[in-house]
C-alpha cells in the first residue's frame, strides 16, 4: 500500500509539473536574454508554428507534457549560468551515454554505464558516476584525460540528470555591462528567485498547498535567502579580492580576470545543488585562494572541483574521484593527501598480488612443460592447467599503473661568476610619478643558487618585479645589472598563447631552433620527456589541452638552456604529475629560479627564500610558507568582516 501511495504521489508530482511548466517555459527560456526585433513575416510564421505546436500538445498530452515539464525545470536550473557551455562544434563532437541509477527525486546522482567520447576518442568508458549531496569531490586525472570535457557534458545535461538538480558550471567570465559587480551578482540570483516564486504561485493556485513540488520550490527559495542577497554578495566579492572601489565599478570597466571573479561570485551566491568548478583559482591571488578554500570547505550541495593545487584540494575536498588511464572513475574518501596515501597502499598490495599470481602461473607452466608426453604425468599436467584456467576465468590482478611517466629536465647551464643579476636602488612607477611608486629603493640580487618565491597581496607588483629583472620594464630610478653572458627563460600566464597553433609540436620546436639542425625524430625524445608524446607530437597544437601546451612551453624553455628560470604562475594548467615533475626538475637544476605562484605546496617544495612584496618594499619572509597561509586566512576573515561594516 505504501509503495502504491508513493507511486501515486510521483504521478501527481509529474502532472503538477506538466500543468505549470508550459505557462512559464517562455519566460524561463528567455531569462537574461533580450528578444531581437522580429519582422511581421517572422511573427506570422511563429504564430502558425505555435498553433501547430498547440494541436500536437493536445494530441500527445501525456508524453509531450512530461517533456515540456522537464525542459521547463531544466531551463529554470541552468538559465542563470554561463550561456556558452560549449560551442556547437564541440557539442556535436561529444558522444555521451549512460543511464540514471539513482532515485529520480533524490538530490544524489548516480549514472551507470557512463561513457564519453570526443571527436571519436574515448575519454570515459563504461564506468559509474556517483555524486552524493553534501560531498565535495576533487576530480583528478592527467592533462587531456577529459576532466573539463566531462564537466561540460555534465553542465549541458548530456547525461540523464533529474531536472530538479540545478547546475552551475563556472566556465566563462561575467558579461560586460552597466551593472556594478554587486548588481551583476545579485540581479542574476534575484531573477532566479522571482521565477521560482511565480512557479510556486501557479502550483498553489492549480494544485493547492499539499502539492509535493511546492515544498521543493520553497526549500530552494529558503536556501537562497533573498533578504540577505546584497550583504552576502558583498561578502563573497570582498573575499574574492574586490575592494570597495572595485565593488562600485561597472563590469564593462573590469578586466576579464575580475569578471571571472564576478561569475564565481554568482555561483557561490546561487548555491546550486551541483556546482562545477574548473580551476577556479587560476584568476585569484593567494589571499583570495585562502578565502575561497575556507568558503568551499563548507559548501552544502554537491561540489565537483578540478584543481591543480594539492593544497587547495586538501582544504576543500571530502572525496576524490580519480579518472584513471583506463578511462574509469575510482572513488576515494578523504582529501588529496588521503587519496595519495590510500592509492600508494593499494598499489603496493596490488603489486604483491600481481607478482604472486604471475609467479604461480610461471611455476605451473614450468611444471606442465616438464611433464612432456609422459603418460603418468599427463593427468597432473591437466590438473595444473585447470588451475591456470580457473585463475584466468576469475580474473587476474592487473599491474598497477605507473603515474610518473613525465620527467621534466632542464640541462646543465654551466657557471657564471657573481653578481649574476643585481637590483640597485630601484624605484618604479608605471606613470613615472613619485606618488604612483609601486616600489621604492629596492636592493636585491639573484644568483645561480637562488631559489626565490615572490609572495604578496594582489597588486603588490610581483609580476612587475619579474618584468624589471627580465628587462621588459625599465626602472624609474636606479638600475638592474645583469652578467653579460646571462640567459634567462621566462614562463608566464600567456606563454601558451604565443605558440603557433597551426603547427605540430615537432614542427614548432624545429622552427624555433633551426640552428640545432635536428631531425623531427630527434625532437620526439626531447619533447617526449615533457609528456608531449605519441600522436600528440604530430597533431596540431590547437587540438592540445592547455596543460599539454604548457608542457610544450617547458620543453621550449629547456632548449633555451637558461641560467635562471623566471616562472610566473607556471602551474595554472598543469596536472599533479606535471607539477611534481616540474618541482623535481627545479630542484635538480644547476641554475637559479624566481617563482610567482599561488600554489603553496609548490613553493614549499622548491623555494629556499620567500620574498614578501608589500608596502612598496620587498622583504624576506622569515617563517614557513604554510605559516604565511594561516596569516592570510586570518587577514581575509578580518578584511571581509571589516568590509561588511564599512559604509559604502
Amino acid at each position: 500500500a505504501q509503495a502504491r501511495r508513493r507511486q501515486e504521489e510521483r504521478v501527481q508530482y509529474q502532472r503538477t509539473l506538466v500543468s505549470c511548466s508550459n505557462l512559464l517555459r517562455k519566460q524561463i527560456e528567455t531569462m537574461g536574454k533580450e528578444e531581437p526585433k522580429k519582422s511581421a513575416k517572422q511573427k506570422r510564421q511563429e504564430k502558425q508554428e505555435k498553433k501547430k505546436a498547440g494541436k500536437e500538445d493536445k494530441e500527445n498530452e501525456g508524453d509531450a507534457g512530461a517533456e515540456d515539464a522537464a525542459a521547463a525545470l531544466k531551463n529554470l536550473s541552468t538559465s542563470t549560468v554561463s550561456k556558452s557551455v560549449a560551442n556547437k562544434e564541440a557539442a556535436a563532437a561529444r558522444n555521451v551515454t549512460g543511464e540514471l541509477g539513482s532515485n529520480p527525486l533524490s538530490r544524489d546522482l548516480k549514472i551507470i554505464s557512463f561513457s564519453l567520447q570526443l571527436y571519436g576518442k574515448r575519454l570515459i568508458e563504461d564506468t559509474t558516476l556517483e555524486l552524493s549531496y553534501g560531498n565535495r569531490y576533487g576530480l583528478i586525472g592527467s592533462n587531456g584525460s577529459g576532466k573539463s570535457t566531462f564537466l561540460t557534458a555534465l553542465a549541458s545535461r548530456e547525461l540523464p540528470i533529474p531536472d530538479h538538480i540545478d547546475i552551475y558550471h563556472l566556465e566563462e567570465e561575467a558579461e560586460p555591462s552597466e551593472r556594478t559587480a554587486v548588481e551583476a551578482v545579485v540581479d542574476v540570483v534575484r531573477e532566479k528567485v522571482e521565477k521560482l516564486e511565480k512557479l510556486a504561485e501557479m502550483v498553489l493556485e492549480s494544485h493547492g498547498p499539499e502539492a509535493e513540488i511546492l515544498q521543493d520550490i520553497y526549500e530552494r527559495i529558503d536556501r537562497m535567502d533573498p533578504s540577505t542577497f546584497e550583504v552576502r554578495a558583498t561578502e563573497i566579492l570582498i573575499g574574492l579580492g574586490f575592494s570597495h572601489a572595485f565593488l562600485q565599478k561597472k563590469t564593462r570597466d573590469l578586466s576579464g580576470g575580475w569578471r571571472m571573479r564576478v561569475s564565481l561570485g554568482r555561483a557561490l551566491l546561487l548555491q546550486p545543488v551541483l556546482l562545477l568548478l574548473d580551476e577556479p583559482t587560476n584568476h585569484l591571488d593567494m589571499e583570495s585562494c585562502c578565502w575561497l578554500e575556507s568558503y568551499l570547505a563548507k559548501y552544502p550541495g554537491i561540489l565537483v572541483l578540478v584543481s591543480h593545487s594539492e593544497d587547495f584540494l586538501n582544504g576543500v575536498c571530502s572525496h576524490i574521484i580519480h579518472l584513471t588511464s583506463k578511462r574509469k572513475f575510482v572513488y576515494y574518501g578523504g582529501n588529496y593527501d588521503s587519496f595519495v596515501k590510500t592509492k600508494r597502499e593499494n598499489d603496493v598490495n596490488q603489486m604483491k598480488r600481481y607478482e604472486k599470481e604471475q609467479a604461480d602461473i610461471k611455476h605451473l607452466k614450468e611444471f606442465i612443460a616438464s611433464c612432456g608426453t609422459y603418460a603418468n604425468l599427463v593427468k597432473q599436467a591437466q590438473s595444473k592447467q585447470k588451475i591456470i584456467d580457473k585463475m584466468m576465468e576469475a580474473g587476474l590482478t592487473e599491474k598497477p599503473e605507473n603515474d610518473r611517466s613525465i620527467k621534466f629536465h632542464f640541462p646543465d647551464c654551466g657557471s657564471i661568476p657573481p653578481p649574476v643579476l643585481a637590483i640597485n636602488d630601484v624605484s618604479f612607477a608605471y606613470s613615472g610619478k613619485e606618488e604612483d611608486m609601486l616600489y621604492k629603493h629596492l636592493e636585491l640580487s639573484v644568483d645561480l643558487d637562488s631559489r626565490i618565491a615572490l609572495i604578496g597581496p594582489n597588486g603588490a607588483g610581483k609580476s612587475t618585479l619579474l618584468k624589471l629583472m627580465y628587462g621588459e620594464l625599465s626602472p624609474t630610478r636606479g638600475d638592474v645589472k645583469k652578467h653579460s653572458h646571462l640567459k634567462i627563460a621566462k614562463f608566464h600566464q600567456h606563454s601558451v598563447d604565443q605558440l603557433d597553433e597551426d603547427m605540430t609540436p615537432l614542427e614548432y620546436m624545429n622552427s624555433q631552433f633551426p640552428e640545432k639542425n635536428l631531425e623531427l625524430e630527434a625532437w620526439r625524445s626531447r619533447v617526449g620527456r615533457f609528456g608531449v608524446s605519441g600522436e600528440m607530437q604530430t597533431a596540431k597544437i590547437k587540438y592540445m589541452s592547455d596543460g599539454q601546451k604548457s608542457r610544450l612551453v617547458f620543453a621550449y624553455i629547456a632548449e633555451c638552456n637558461p641560467h635562471i628560470l623566471f616562472l610566473d604562475e607556471p602551474t595554472n594548467h598543469l596536472d599533479m604529475e606535471s607539477i611534481d615533475s616540474l618541482a623535481d626538475a627545479i630542484n635538480e637544476f644547476a641554475g637559479g629560479m624566481v617563482l610567482v605562484s599561488h600554489d603553496f605546496r609548490l613553493i614549499g617544495k622548491v623555494a629556499k627564500e620567500v620574498w614578501l612584496c608589500e608596502n612598496k618594499k620587498v622583504e624576506v619572509w622569515k617563517g614557513d610558507i604554510l605559516e604565511y597561509k594561516k596569516k592570510l586566512t586570518k587577514d581575509m576573515e578580518r578584511k571581509v568582516k571589516a568590509g561588511l561594516t564599512t559604509p559604502q
